[in-house]
């Protein structure tokens, strides 16, 4: 009996929710208090360019996950494929929990934690395109879009859980007792949810699209050399189009709460309810900007939300920069608004853009190095901006990102019509 269509947004959802949580709680250990724990002594804004490129490790590897895994999703099935990301991000995450610090064991902790890392990265590159396709490939005609938030979502959800978390445990620790122990907490409570992420996922079964192309025609021994001598155009375009949005999320939240709380003053709990507030605005924009992909076209909705993040980029600055509570928050509501409706058709836009042969490969590995391009230097860079030429710097390098993706989207066909 095929699995229901809420059974399979449910496990579309669960699954990049997770890893989202995973992820982010790293982010957000990294802008407070992973320099301090697993680098030498030294000033603070060094240990935080430290953290930072820890935090662009994972980005790099996550090609080398999407490559992996979209080879045996696209040879052997969505299903399994997406059992094993999961597995392999969690263990990442409940080890970074369980790392011992710089003091107690020297330079053994930051590598460990880098290795820990690219263990995060391949399982997360993994992860995006099996859910998109799960999701999609399920999709009934003119819903593909509609459908493919579901992946979509599990962003925000994953964000505002790993921010809250960080929250409660600021709200009820000691600054002392948060550093030595509490910031462990988010990432050894990864393995209950795994576990609840597995059971949902384990009892679907292959999409359509996938079993008819197997039952059709033998997979492709290589689906990555496909998709590379094929599908190079596809694969540039999609990649180039992911980069503003991956860009603006990360300087709205990671960038913006290290420069928050420790240049404009902010206390920390105030700023994670900033950044939980305006996460709600990506929240609201993701279903609205799918629902209207599918009536209107993914080009129209891209070139739309591109615009506005470019114009946003001469107002980042001034008004994170002010230091003024309305303005800050503002801006952050704004930048990621303007990414969630971005964000949202990408759920459907991406998977589209590839056949069903190399779509898991083509998908995932198009995702994830515009993570490289768009998100894993996004925060250092932003650090070493702001520190050269103030916020306003930074609005530059926002704006810059949206002329690329917006150039990249214009040259895509539209394929909001057509049969996957």
């Amino acid at each position: 009996m095929p699995p229901s269509a809420t059974r399979i947004l449910v496990a579309s959802f669960v699954g990049t929710a997770i890893e989202f949580y995973d992820f982010y709680i790293y982010a957000t250990a990294a802008a407070l208090v992973i320099g301090p724990i697993f680098f030498p002594p030294g000033e603070p804004a060094a240990q935080t360019l430290q953290a930072f490129a820890t935090f662009a490790i994972a980005f790099v590897a996550r090609p080398v996950g999407a490559a992996l895994f979209g080879h045996f999703g696209d040879r052997v099935g969505r299903k399994a494929t997406l059992v094993a990301s999961l597995m392999i991000m969690g263990a990442s995450t409940v080890g970074i929990g369980c790392l011992p610090s710089y003091a107690s064991i020297g330079w053994l902790a930051p590598a460990l934690l880098c290795l820990l890392r690219v263990g995060q990265g391949i399982g997360f590159g993994g992860e995006w395109g099996g859910a998109a396709l799960l999701a999609v490939e399920n999709a009934p005609p003119g819903c593909r879009a509609l459908y493919g938030i579901a992946p979509q979502l599990g962003a925000p959800v994953g964000f505002l859980a790993a921010n809250l978390l960080f929250l409660a445990l600021n709200f009820g620790l000691t600054s002392e007792d948060f550093a030595a122990w509490g910031w462990r907490l988010p990432f050894l409570a990864s393995s209950v949810l795994v576990g609840v992420g597995l059971y949902v996922r384990l009892k679907l079964t292959e999409t359509p699209a996938f079993a008819e192309a197997l039952a059709r025609a033998a997979p492709e021994r290589v689906p990555l050399f496909a998709m590379a001598t094929q599908h190079w155009r596809a694969t540039l375009l999609g990649t180039l189009a992911m980069v503003a949005p991956y860009a603006v999320f990360y300087l709205c939240t990671v960038f913006a709460l290290s420069w928050g709380t420790s240049r404009l003053g902010y206390p920390k709990t105030t700023f994670l309810l900033f950044e939980c507030a305006a996460i709600l605005f990506m929240a609201l924009a993701i279903p609205l900007s799918g629902a209207a992909a599918d009536r209107f076209g993914r080009k129209p909705v891209l070139l739309s939300g591109l615009a506005v993040t470019a114009g946003l980029g001469a107002l980042f600055g001034p008004m994170l920069g002010s230091g003024e509570g309305a303005q800050v928050l503002a801006v952050l509501c704004l930048g990621l608004f303007a990414m969630g409706w971005i964000f949202g058709p990408m759920g459907a836009a991406l998977p589209e853009l590839f056949p069903v042969r190399v779509r898991y490969t083509g998908a995932s590995v198009t995702y994830n190095l515009a993570g490289i391009l768009g998100a894993s230097g996004a925060p250092f860079a932003a650090q070493w901006l702001a520190g050269w030429g103030g916020t306003g710097a930074v609005g530059l390098y926002l704006a810059g990102a949206a002329a690329i993706s917006f150039i990249a989207v214009a040259f895509m066909r539209e394929s909001g019509r057509s049969s996957i």
